[in-house]
């Protein structure tokens, strides 16, 4: 049986996870944008953290791990590359590490590009990824310190999991991202279909994360600029899949 999954929403748009090991109690924390809603989620189902998992540096992800990590001396896992700028760390990894959460084992992939050190991690057993800023629901996250050929292939990496693969992303920004995405292929009918089936999540007040990685590889242009359908749709159909990754980003922010 997989773990228990939590979406914790948290501060304006931001969403912290928890897993949870029903048989052994074991419970573990996907980033810490904030406090209150993680303590008193916890404090409802009475579990008590034994790892607070870190992807990235920056501070909505971060916040509240320190305030986390007093209430329940849980363990900190995140980047070595990164341990100057987060949280002091209990266990630092590296690029395809493997350490144990509620009992299962947890992969570290590197994902340079939204940061210079983001990591996600990868439960095959439950069949999770944490991807944070990197992969997101319908999107990816801005290159604030990478490059578009170091995003471009930490996406490729996650694009090989299996499709099955629940992906927890950090932000609710999946409805922004469909309408971008319905600009640059608006014919597109798998991409228009899942745009509707978000506009219409959003309207019930309904999280659009987690999704599935089969549907981001359908249909997340990012992850489709090695399509040559795509490649045509944008006008560069001769172009690098490198090339057209950074075009399609690069109107993104523009959007």
């Amino acid at each position: 049986m997989p773990l228990e999954l939590f979406t914790i929403p948290c501060l304006a748009d931001n969403y912290a996870y928890v897993l949870h090991n029903a048989a052994t109690g074991k419970t573990a924390l996907v980033d810490a944008p904030e406090v209150e809603p993680i303590a008193s989620f916890l404090g409802h189902r009475g579990f008590e953290l034994d790892d607070i998992l870190v992807t990235h540096h920056h501070h909505d992800h971060i916040d509240g791990v320190d305030a986390l990590r007093v209430k329940s001396n849980a363990r900190v896992i995140g980047a070595e590359i990164d341990a100057h700028r987060l949280p002091a760390l209990d266990l630092a990894v590296s690029d395809d590490d493997t350490f144990e959460v509620c009992g299962e084992t947890c992969h570290v992939i590197f994902v340079p590009g939204h940061s210079s050190g983001h990591i996600a991690f990868h439960l095959p057993e439950s069949g999770y990824l944490f991807s944070a800023d990197s992969l997101m629901a319908f999107g990816c996250g801005r290159l604030f310190e990478g490059t578009p050929a170091e995003m471009w292939n930490s996406l490729k990496r996650l694009r090989a999991l299996p499709p099955e693969t629940v992906v927890c992303s950090g932000h609710e920004y999946t409805a922004t991202n469909a309408k971008f995405a319905l600009t640059i292929e608006p014919g597109h009918p798998a991409v228009k279909a899942r745009a509707d089936a978000v506009f219409a999540a959003r309207e019930r007040g309904e999280p659009t994360v987690p999704s599935i990685l089969g549907d981001e590889v359908a249909t997340n242009p990012y992850l489709r600029a090695d399509d040559e359908a795509l490649k045509s749709a944008i006008g560069m159909p001769l172009a690098t899949d490198e090339e057209v990754f950074a075009e399609v980003r690069k109107r993104k922010d523009n959007f």
